[in-house]
């Protein structure tokens, strides 16, 4: 993406009233409006979904428009990238959708205790190397953040085409004792896949899906 497309984006997200771009000093101060009142923000007590790495944001607004019963917010530190779904849901009238622009590891700073109810973690990078474990999404740290923000009975659902990234986080869950709802390591081959997990498809996974790359897919509770 060129630098003129990306100043453009960034110009639009300013004028998005569903973009919330913070500088990283009002995140970690504690000076972020929205936490503990997010709430207040959608005007309603709807459940508040969250997806974390949202990249072009297709999966927040794919899930927003199946459920306009739920609030959504997709988190990403790109806001070239989340604009695509900021716009269309800003062009589409959906009122349920909001983004983020910060690091996914100041989640603590941007939502308070017990404030969301799912969260949704789609395709990360799945950090391979040993040298980038502490960098992997579904680590116990990461794990610990997602505790703390999360209802007591918020589940995390993790829908990756990494096999590693798959047996790693499944490992884990069951290592630290955590509770694996439903998981499966092709998930268009399962009859019994729950749809929302089928129906959306981000761009890149119709690619996977072309050359016949498996999607896999982990529903869990952290204890």
């Amino acid at each position: 993406m060129g630098s003129k497309n990306k100043l453009k984006r960034f110009n639009e997200n300013a004028s998005f009233s569903n973009v919330i771009q913070p500088t990283r000093e009002e995140v970690v101060e504690g000076r972020f409006p929205h936490r503990g009142s997010w709430r207040q923000f959608f005007n309603n007590d709807n459940p508040i979904i969250i997806e974390l790495g949202c990249g072009k944001g297709e999966y927040t607004v794919g899930l927003a428009q199946r459920n306009p019963n739920v609030n959504y917010v997709g988190i990403d530190i790109k806001g070239a990238r989340f604009w695509r779904g900021a716009k269309t849901a800003v062009d589409t009238g959906l009122h349920n959708v909001a983004f983020v622009r910060t690091q996914i590891e100041l989640i603590e700073y941007i939502f308070a205790e017990n404030e969301v109810d799912e969260i949704w973690i789609t395709f990360p990078d799945p950090q391979i190397k040993y040298k980038r474990t502490k960098h992997r999404m579904t680590n116990a740290e990461f794990l610990n953040r997602y505790k703390k923000i999360l209802k007591p009975n918020g589940v995390v659902n993790l829908k990756t085409d990494s096999e590693f990234m798959h047996g790693y986080t499944l490992g884990l869950l069951h290592g630290l004792g955590h509770e694996v709802l439903y998981a499966n390591h092709n998930i268009y081959h399962n009859l019994g896949a729950p749809e929302e997990v089928t129906e959306i498809k981000t761009f890149y996974e119709q690619q996977y899906l072309e050359i016949n790359k498996a999607i896999t897919y982990i529903r869990f509770k952290i204890n």
